[in-house]
């Protein structure tokens, strides 16, 4: 078949069941474009390329499928840099192409060259691989292997250069090849290491799941809820896994930011951790909450990356391999293996509900402006199951992570980097990654909106269903409190606060989405609840507690312990990190 360069790579992409492009139409990419919207791909144009590649993010996190995007030579693929980093650090399986000047450019001894630069030297570090195609006959061969880096070990992104030259050329291509012909599609665990966990797991009396992300990615939900069924033990969300698989809400604590999950985390005697790096948010699976009993607890890793075993804590079993095939693969091992529920367990459940109805008991009511804490609350309380949920924001999120009231099966956002402004981007690439039939609810801080702010447009003009709470505090409420902790009371909070005039709402009228302005916390949840029954693009601004929002974070020093290597006045001291 010959067809040109572009069309070809649309071919290659769609073998792997990949249907959507993200990326500001110009003269490189155009007719790429236009090829997969021909094909009945989803084509978007963002307002800027970094949200093209966040949007790419989300809908690889949504399907379980990489997420790709293009931008232009110079100016368009530099704005992708910080879409790279962030899918190389949340490990997002993300394919980034890139336009450039003729492939002789690069020979060339001239200067002053309009929008030019060596681009795969300024990105090589920024993804797990990184080629510029010189020549028709390497599409196939380059193409698969980003497809092949993306999604075999650690997830990551890859970076693919198309000059000029080359993407318009035609060649007479030999015919695709399913993904099972040169790429592994599963990966089981040794049998042997099979074998360890399963005894490990039946001597366990208080075993744990600790579950992080990769859970979500590769769509595991309901395989990871049958372990948790058999074993009948709690599912502890990571931070960057905080949602719940259907019909274990009973089960499933925060670690870190619950007492349950505290308690559960401490009085294990295994864990089997799923989907995460064992990072500082886990305190590397040793400090803190797993001290306790550290000697004397097993652990079972089920890991894509074996370079990450044993790295930061000793493992018993590491399971090496493709999570969608080790669960099956260890619940065939365990067939006819029952747990019933510990003692244990069944307090922290009861402590859990104690805990949550005295939470929402104590939580501020009655003041204008909105207490943080209020403002997640009447938010959340009537969200629909079927929502996806996304996030953004310091304080904000902070808030959310204790006081939400809805549990999400798909959460979007990014723990790991800590990116503002990813928020929005996310929500876009999450309802199209569900074809707009699932409603988004994002709840976010201000001044973290304010970083694409621009692409309310684009969620109007593809009529997404994505509902904005935005909780306006006009500063950068974080960092407002960092300066009182640590300058004092009076501290002069420089370039902390902007103004407090912005209207969201008018704002999101002028992009031709709804906007609603609201004061009073009891006008917040008929606000949601309209505009979700509206399906289309709505902004909710809510006025917060400045105070609140800066001082009163919620299990603040547990989100301070994260960071293990602060001096003692730099936000976390490093004595209380452990």
């Amino acid at each position: 078949m010959s067809v040109p360069v572009h069309e070809r790579i649309i071919h290659l992409l769609e073998a792997e069941g990949i249907n959507t492009l993200f990326g500001i139409p110009d003269p490189g990419f155009i007719h790429m474009a236009m090829v997969a919207e021909k094909r009945g791909w989803q084509v978007v144009a963002p307002h800027h390329e970094q949200n093209g590649g966040f949007m790419a993010d989300a809908v690889a996190r949504m399907t379980g499928k990489p997420g790709v995007c293009f931008g232009t030579q110079g100016p368009g693929i530099s704005n992708l840099a910080t879409a790279m980093i962030v899918a190389k650090k949340e490990c997002s399986p993300t394919i980034f192409f890139g336009g450039n000047r003729s492939r002789t450019a690069k020979q060339r001894a001239r200067v002053g060259r309009i929008q030019y630069m060596d681009q795969l030297e300024h990105f090589r570090p920024l993804v797990k691989y990184a080629a510029i195609v010189e020549e028709p006959d390497q599409v196939d061969e380059i193409v698969r292997e980003a497809i092949r880096q993306v999604a075999t070990g650690k997830p990551g992104p890859a970076y693919i250069e198309l000059p000029l030259s080359v993407i318009h050329e035609t060649y007479n291509w030999p015919s695709l090849m399913a993904p099972e012909k040169y790429r592994m599609v599963e990966q089981a665990a040794s049998g042997t290491m099979i074998e360890k966990a399963v005894q490990l797991i039946k001597q366990a009396k208080n075993p744990v799941l600790l579950v992080g992300q990769g859970m979500f990615t590769s769509r595991s939900h309901q395989a990871v809820g049958e372990l948790a069924s058999q074993l009948d033990c709690p599912i502890l969300q990571t931070s960057g896994c905080a949602m719940t698989i259907k019909g274990h809400e009973h089960r499933t604590f925060a670690y870190g930011f619950s007492p349950a999950g505290r308690a559960a985390a401490s009085n294990s005697d295994l864990c089997i951790a799923i989907g995460t790096e064992l990072g500082e948010p886990v305190h590397m699976g040793i400090g803190r909450h797993w001290e306790a009993g550290d000697a004397q607890r097993k652990w079972i890793y089920i890991e894509r990356d074996a370079q990450a075993i044993g790295v930061n804590r000793p493992i018993d079993a590491p399971l090496v391999g493709d999570m969608r095939d080790i669960i099956p693969q260890l619940l065939r091992a365990l067939d006819g293996f029952k747990r019933e529920a510990s003692a244990e367990f069944k307090q922290w459940q009861i402590e859990q509900s104690q805990w949550k109805e005295k939470l929402l008991a104590e939580v501020p009511s009655g003041s204008i402006p909105v207490h943080p804490a209020r403002l997640i609350v009447e938010a959340t309380k009537s969200i629909p199951s079927n929502a996806i949920y996304a996030a953004d924001g310091g304080s904000t999120t902070i808030f959310g992570w204790t006081y939400s009231q809805y549990k999400p099966e798909d959460l979007v956002w990014n723990q790991n980097t800590g990116h503002l402004g990813t928020g929005l981007p996310y929500a876009i690439g999450a309802a199209i990654a569900t074809e707009g039939k699932r409603p988004v609810v994002f709840v976010t801080g201000d001044s973290s909106f304010l970083f694409s702010i621009q692409e309310l447009e684009t969620a109007v003009r593809k009529k997404l269903p994505i509902v904005t709470i935005v909780a306006c505090d006009y500063a950068w409420g974080l960092e407002v409190g960092c300066w009182k902790k640590q300058v004092g009371p009076e501290s002069p909070e420089t370039e902390a606060h902007w103004g407090n005039w912005v209207r969201f709402d008018k704002i999101a009228e002028g992009f031709g989405a709804h906007g609603e302005f609201i004061e009073d916390e009891k006008d917040i949840a008929p606000a949601v609840e309209r505009a979700i029954a509206s399906g289309k693009p709505t902004v909710i601004q809510v006025p917060v507690d400045a105070y609140a929002n800066a001082m009163d974070a919620p299990n603040y020093e547990e989100f301070k312990s994260w960071y293990t290597d602060f001096k003692a006045g730099y936000g976390a001291d490093a004595e209380d990190a452990y």
